[in-house]
C-alpha cells in the first residue's frame, strides 16, 4: 500500500476529482498490474508539522509499504524556519522507516522572490534529509511544470496550484523513484 501525505498539490486543490497526480498514480499502478493500493491522506494547506503529527496514526491505521511525503511548500510560503521543516521531514522519514515502510520525499523549490540563499537552502534540505535517512527522493516534484517553457500556462489563476494538465507530468516525475519501491 502506498500512503501519500501531502498538501494541496496532492489533494487536487481546484481540480476535478480524479484528475490529480495521485488519482493518476492509482490508474498507472492498475495499468501496470502492480499489487498496490493508494491512500491519499493529503490536506490542502498542510505543513510538515501537520504531516508529522498525523503520520503516526496513519502508519498504524494503513500499515503502508511506501510513504510518499509531499510537504514543505506551505512551510516556505509561511516563512517557517528551515530547521523546523528539516526536523519535521526527518522525523517523518524516520517514522516511516521504523514502521517498515519505504519513504519517498518529493522535493520542492520556492519562487525566486524568496531570495537565492533561502531558495537554495530550502531545496537542499530535501536531499539532506533523504541522504541522512536513506529515503528515496524526487529532487523537484514540479520539474517541467514550474520551470518549463510554458510554466505560467501550467498553473491555475493563483499561480501556485498546477492545472489538471500539469498532473501527468508531476506523476512522471514521481514514477521513476516510486516504481522500484513497489517491488
Amino acid at each position: 500500500m502506498v500512503l501519500v501525505v501531502g498538501d494541496s498539490l496532492s489533494a487536487e486543490y481546484g481540480l476535478p476529482r480524479g484528475s490529480g497526480w495521485v488519482a493518476l498514480l492509482e490508474k498507472r499502478i492498475a495499468a501496470e498490474q502492480l499489487r498496490a493500493r493508494v491512500v491519499n491522506a493529503s490536506i490542502s494547506g498542510d505543513t510538515t508539522s501537520g504531516g508529522r503529527s498525523r503520520l503516526p496514526g496513519l502508519l498504524t491505521l494503513h500499515k503502508p509499504a511506501v510513504v510518499v511525503i509531499e510537504l514543505g511548500g506551505n512551510d516556505a510560503l509561511r516563512g517557517l524556519p528551515l530547521s523546523m521543516t528539516q526536523d519535521n521531514l526527518q522525523a517523518m522519514t524516520r517514522a516511516a522507516n521504523a514502521a517498515g515502510a519505504k519513504p519517498l520525499l518529493l522535493g520542492m523549490a520556492v519562487p525566486p522572490n524568496y531570495g537565492r540563499q533561502y531558495g537554495e537552502a530550502f531545496t537542499r534540505l530535501f536531499a539532506t534529509v533523504a541522504q541522512a535517512e536513506k529515503a528515496a527522493l524526487v529532487p523537484f516534484f514540479l520539474a517541467g511544470v514550474a520551470d518549463g517553457p510554458d510554466a505560467e500556462a501550467m498553473f491555475q489563476a493563483d499561480r501556485i496550484h498546477p492545472k489538471a494538465e500539469a498532473h501527468p507530468r508531476m506523476l512522471a516525475n514521481v514514477w521513476p523513484a516510486l516504481k522500484p519501491l513497489l517491488r
